[in-house]
């Protein structure tokens, strides 16, 4: 959506689905020459709430498949559940096809779904307008845990048109019979936030020292091979991102477990290690770290020293990008 005002209040509503297969949907139809479509492009803000009668008449959305419903003429959202195996990698889209014109979406991910029948608050994942013109598109969701999530589709213009949903397995726990990854497949990054939890112990562990400061990023990539990316792979699209370009003349990196990268961390910053492999880790799997060293002056007093250290997850496809920082005060 083009910005400008958000929708700030909508009616939480269901309506009747239509389940179409994957690649279901009638193609969309261009307007009569007499009829005028006039839209009013807007935030699309994630709905207030997930309570009351929007969850009792929840539609389902399969990997592979397509829904398709309708607007209906006011704002508003609708739901539909996900039930994914664990380490599942889906693309998520409200398509041009299948989707009447002038349609304004916003997407969202929630969940897993708990033992009390919620999906919690926190969105996992979320959209605009990166699909075609004001349509909503998640070319990535990489969801960690198995179970039930909840995708919502929201529009800020009701036209009473119709709107097409699909997902698309993108790697993971979905793909049938996966081939083997060559040895020069390469990791294709895409950065999200970084759990809330690991974001208050950085700020904790930054504002302890004034001379050492360090920065943490994720980064998830989309793998539907048999065999695990390697930690090289990840460690070079790390280092293809412009930021890091001070890293590449390091001429010996070096490689560690998970386990013996605790103590290179400073220590006002260790307890970010057992937090980042509950956020990100799979039980027994092999997370790798890859460390790299510069150290620079910007004169007299001014030493720097860093370190880029590549945080492999082989099994979840998550890269976690851990820098620190220290310099002379």
């Amino acid at each position: 959506m083009k910005r400008g005002t958000a929708v700030r209040s909508a009616v939480l509503w269901m309506s009747a689905v239509g389940l179409l297969g994957a690649c279901g949907g009638q193609p969309e139809q261009p307007p009569a020459s007499s009829e005028t479509v006039t839209t009013t492009q807007s935030l699309v803000s994630p709905p207030a709430t997930l309570s009351g009668g929007f969850m009792n008449y929840l539609g389902t959305l399969s990997v592979g498949g397509a829904v398709a419903s309708n607007t209906g003429t006011t704002a508003a959202y609708e739901g539909f559940k996900l039930t994914v195996a664990a380490h599942t990698q889906v693309a998520l889209e409200v398509t041009h096809l299948g989707t009447g014109v002038g349609v304004d979406t916003g997407l969202f991910v929630y969940g897993p779904k708990d033992a009390n029948g919620s999906y919690g608050t926190r969105i996992l994942f979320q959209d605009d307008d990166s699909g075609y013109g004001e349509l909503s598109k998640i070319p990535l969701a990489t969801l960690d845990d198995a179970g039930e999530y909840l995708v919502v589709v929201g529009w800020s213009n009701g036209l009473g048109k119709q709107y097409r949903l699909q997902a698309q397995c993108v790697g993971g726990a979905c793909v049938s019979n996966p081939a083997p990854a060559s040895v020069s497949t390469p990791v294709t990054l895409a950065q999200f936030p970084i759990e809330p939890n690991l974001q208050s112990l950085l700020d904790t562990g930054n504002a302890y020292r004034e001379d050492m400061f360090s920065f943490l990023d994720r980064y998830d990539f989309a793998w539907p091979y048999s065999t695990p990316a390697s930690l090289d792979a990840a460690a070079a699209a790390v280092l293809a991102k412009s930021e890091y370009r001070g890293y590449r003349s390091d001429p010996a990196p070096g490689t560690y477990t998970y386990a013996a990268f605790q103590s290179r961390m400073y220590l006002q910053f260790q307890s970010l290690h057992p937090a980042i492999l509950a956020a990100y880790g799979d039980s027994g799997e092999d997370v790798q770290v890859k460390s790299y060293f510069r150290e620079f002056s910007t004169g007299p007093n001014g030493d720097n020293w860093r370190t880029l250290n590549v945080i492999l997850f082989p099994v979840s496809r998550h890269v976690i990008v851990y820098e620190q920082t220290a310099h002379e005060i």
